[in-house]
């Protein structure tokens, strides 16, 4: 990500009648660091249930990708693989022929991944790459062989409607015919159990979120005093959806050195920083069926609290 595309989408963000910042931003070196944390928290049961999933039915997963020559497994938002490898150290077993292409924005997380995924999978092909997944779409469909997408941990669920129609129909545009998706959906269910999982006692996601102005302070010679700002998050079990923001504290106003522009904040003003919508059963499969897709099968931890969908082109 360039820091002219950075500043570009903060200057437009903070200038918008309601101020927002995309959550791809929480991705930096720090954040990505944070969110770290933010996986191994009691609270945050979304990781747990995932590795579950890959840990035990990896074989099942495996069994219904019926690819009959070299393929590659291609990971959107690869973060620190720890979920996938167990998926990886099955084909590895197996001396199934495959590649593992990583892909995610932080630098530092792909040097990191690869190095962990080798010291524990020493015959592993990787072929990591670093950027956003639009950029690199283009590129992936130019590929011979066929490809398993992954697009784990319920990523999807920081996506508004239209834009998870966008990113599917981006994904199938680059996919070919008999090409597998497999992504996680975070399921709807008690709704205090998601609460804290998106504002833990311990404070992780509020300086994820807060991690957010220290970026801006950190790249763009922003003036941001931080503790004028709270963070607060909330689930709408109606619709499945977390929302969170950054509140101003007070009537303030902020300078971003390096593009020269100030933005003006009421008291208890918002930026909204994420959504984490989550799902139906019956909705993923209208979002495969819509998007060109035809659902094989729901891999689902024993809770029933989240799903790695498996859909084919």
């Amino acid at each position: 990500m360039s820091e002219n595309t950075f500043a570009k989408d903060i200057h437009s963000g903070l200038s918008a009648p309601f101020k927002h910042i995309s959550s791809k931003y929480f991705y930096d070196d720090i954040g990505s660091g944070i969110f770290q944390d933010i996986m191994k928290m009691p609270e945050y049961y979304p990781t747990a249930c995932e590795f579950e999933i890959l840990s035990m039915q990896s074989a099942q997963i495996i069994a219904r990708l019926n690819f009959n020559e070299p393929f590659n497994i291609v990971e959107f938002g690869a973060g620190d693989g720890i979920k996938t490898r167990q998926l990886l150290k099955q084909l590895v077993d197996k001396d199934v022929d495959f590649s593992y292409v990583p892909i995610d924005i932080s630098k530092r997380a792909i040097e990191e991944l690869e190095a962990n995924m080798l010291e524990h999978l020493p015959s592993l092909k990787i072929k990591p790459m670093i950027g956003n997944y639009f950029s690199m779409i283009e590129a992936l469909s130019a590929a011979k062989e066929a490809s398993l997408f992954l697009f784990l941990g319920g990523n999807i669920g920081n996506y508004e409607k239209d834009e998870v129609d966008a990113l599917l129909t981006s994904f199938q545009k680059s996919m070919k015919p008999g090409d597998k998706l497999l992504t996680g959906f975070d399921l709807q269910k008690n709704p205090s159990t998601i609460r804290y999982a998106y504002d833990d006692p311990a404070g992780i996601t509020k300086a994820f979120n807060m991690n957010l102005l220290h970026r801006i302070n950190r790249e763009l010679g922003g003036n941001i005093q931080t503790n004028q700002f709270d963070f607060y998050s909330y689930y709408n079990p109606t619709n499945g959806e977390v929302r969170s923001y950054l509140v101003s504290l007070a009537k303030q106003k902020i300078h971003l050195q390096l593009i020269d522009k100030c933005y003006d904040f009421e008291q208890n003003e918002l930026i909204r920083t994420e959504l984490s919508r989550k799902y139906t059963l019956k909705e993923i499969e209208a979002a495969a069926t819509k998007n060109g897709f035809k659902l094989l099968e729901h891999f689902l931890d024993c809770k029933h609290y989240f799903t790695d969908s498996l859909w084919v082109k």
